[in-house]
């Protein structure tokens, strides 16, 4: 009989939201979950599966029931023929972007970290950048979801491919996803050139820099015109040392973490410390050469509270120019740096931000230095405001304000993942503040 732990503590990474599930369970076998379902329909209980808590919203959040996947993380086969991959749900992308290259893979793609789960990565949209690359859902070729009845199913582009076009980005909300097959790529190095430019040179001539490199993003520096522009390509070249450039960027960080801790009580201080990192760490041409996962990954230093919207395109030159408006005309207004801005092809994927059109994110944080809370509503919502005008989306892992409404308008297919959800899930086992928010 499976147990479950009572007097667990959950709290996602950031810590800007916990919760306290009546039971905490960590099974180890599909038939230790069914049972922890069936005792869920017996007692009336929600469930909510998680990986690695590392959503910055409570998306992972419940009082009920809670399944923790971290013992469910074998690498159950690979294809070195199709390039293909099956995984359990819980493992870590950590640890398969390591097994991969043991085989002379890799997956094409990979957000900003890799310490979090296969199932959880995909579920909430995920993504990096790339014009040419979808989101990390979109390399998705198959997987197998338990229901809340204890139903089996699996999907694949050919198989129940409805349920596959809406269990890409599943919002935990469909069953407790068991296994996920990834198509991969061979193993590639990326260089990574980083300099400075811009924002009225990167907006101006966007179109040639999403042609120039595969990988391509930029930086921009609120409270300033200045711009980091990263390029990331293939390349045959050796891996480069860059470990002055990294011990620079780690001691940057310590150093901004103490000076925004100080802005705190000083706000006023916030664009010349934006200013001053540009100048420290950006203002010259870095180039590195590593294993692709190595480059794609970057340490997340403190925590921090985020927002992240996908908007079309060609908005984005238009909504970067009014958020830099509003900033300039509400000096109150403080935003840290950077605003990171990705592009994303667009998918069919029901519930991808990136639903049939090409997108832009557009990622604001504000730092918590020390755990320490800052002011940022007056931000949030002023960002959010020009997202929903320009026809934005936000990322389903991070804080939004959204509520069913909004989604309705959103996402032509919004109805359609709504019937899938609520056959495989009629009474709601697999919903909680965060999905009630969104489906009612």
């Amino acid at each position: 009989m499976v147990h479950g732990e009572g007097g667990v503590q959950f709290q996602n990474w950031a810590k800007t939201y916990g919760s306290s599930p009546e039971l905490y369970f960590q099974p180890t076998t599909v038939d230790e979950i069914k049972e922890i379902l069936g005792l869920a329909r017996q007692k009336s209980k929600k469930v909510k599966v998680v990986g690695a808590g590392h959503s910055p919203s409570d998306i992972a959040c419940t009082d009920d029931f809670m399944i923790q996947m971290g013992k469910m993380n074998k690498i159950l086969k690979v294809d070195k023929e199709q390039k293909q991959v099956t995984v359990e749900a819980g493992i870590f992308l950590s640890d398969l972007n390591v097994e991969l290259s043991k085989h002379g893979l890799a997956l094409p793609i990979l957000g900003a970290v890799s310490d979090v789960t296969a199932a959880g990565v995909i579920g909430t949209g995920t993504h990096n950048t790339g014009i040419g690359h979808g989101i990390m859902a979109t390399q998705v070729i198959a997987l197998t979801l338990l229901t809340a009845s204890g139903e089996i199913l699996e999907c694949s582009r050919t198989v129940n491919p409805e349920l596959h076009q809406a269990a890409c980005v599943h919002l935990g909300c469909l069953g407790v996803i068991l296994t996920v097959t990834f198509q991969c790529v061979t193993e590639f190095y990326l260089q990574e050139t980083t300099f400075p430019s811009t924002l009225k040179e990167v907006l101006d001539n966007l179109e040639s820099h999403l042609k120039t490199s595969e990988y391509f993003r930029f930086l921009w520096f609120p409270h300033s015109d200045n711009v980091s522009i990263i390029y990331q390509d293939h390349t045959n070249k050796p891996p480069s040392s860059s470990a002055n450039w990294l011990w620079d960027y780690a001691i940057g960080y310590y150093l901004l973490e103490f000076l925004l801790w100080i802005s705190t009580f000083l706000p006023f201080l916030v664009p010349w410390i934006n200013r001053f990192f540009f100048w420290l760490l950006f203002t010259g041409k870095v180039e590195n050469v590593n294993m692709s996962y190595k480059v794609f990954n970057y340490e997340c230093r403190f925590k921090q509270h985020v927002q992240d919207w996908a908007i079309p395109i060609e908005k984005t030159k238009e909504a970067l120019l009014e958020l830099k408006g509003i900033l300039e005309s509400n000096p109150k207004v403080v935003a840290h740096y950077p605003v990171e801005v990705r592009f994303t092809q667009g998918d069919n994927i029901l519930l991808s931000p990136c639903f049939q059109r090409d997108s832009c994110y557009m990622n604001i944080i504000m730092y918590r230095p020390y755990g320490k809370d800052v002011p940022r509503l007056d931000y949030w919502l002023a960002y959010e405001g020009i997202m929903k005008k320009v026809g934005g989306r936000p990322h389903w892992a991070k804080a939004h304000t959204c509520t069913r409404r909004d989604f309705e308008k959103m996402y032509p297919s919004f109805q359609k993942f709504c019937s899938i959800r609520e056959k495989l899930d009629p009474r709601g086992m697999f919903l909680n503040g965060y999905l009630e928010k969104v489906f009612y």
